[in-house]
């Protein structure tokens, strides 16, 4: 049974690296500065994310072999900290905001090709 949980989560590990990798790429398509290095040679070690939203606001999402967490600072102050599925919740909360600053402006661009 451990040897299977054991499994399962390094599957987590590395589907989370890939969703950290696509949301950095996304990021900086919207002119955000956003990073994510990777540990081995396919991320299979895991990755840190970090992101800077302005005004000296950054997160921050670390995932390994060792955990999963969480951290927003402001002006290199840590604000808050989560970690394990509280922080995949925050991941995804950052993520569906960007989907929806992306939607707007798609919206935005056809509305002004429609006039």
């Amino acid at each position: 049974m451990f040897l299977r949980l054991a499994a399962q989560y390094n599957d987590l590990v590395q589907d989370l690296v890939i969703s950290l990798k696509a949301l950095a790429e996304s990021m900086k398509k919207e002119g955000v500065s956003a990073s994510c290095y990777t540990c081995g040679e396919d991320g299979s070690h895991g990755a840190s994310f970090v992101a800077d939203l302005g005004d000296g606001h950054a997160v921050r999402f670390l995932v390994s072999d060792c955990g999963i967490n969480w951290m927003e600072l402001r002006h290199g102050v840590e604000l808050v900290k989560l970690e394990g599925a509280e922080a995949i919740q925050e991941l995804d909360r950052l993520s569906k905001h960007l989907r929806g600053i992306q939607s707007q402006k798609f919206q935005t661009v056809g509305s002004a090709r429609i006039s």
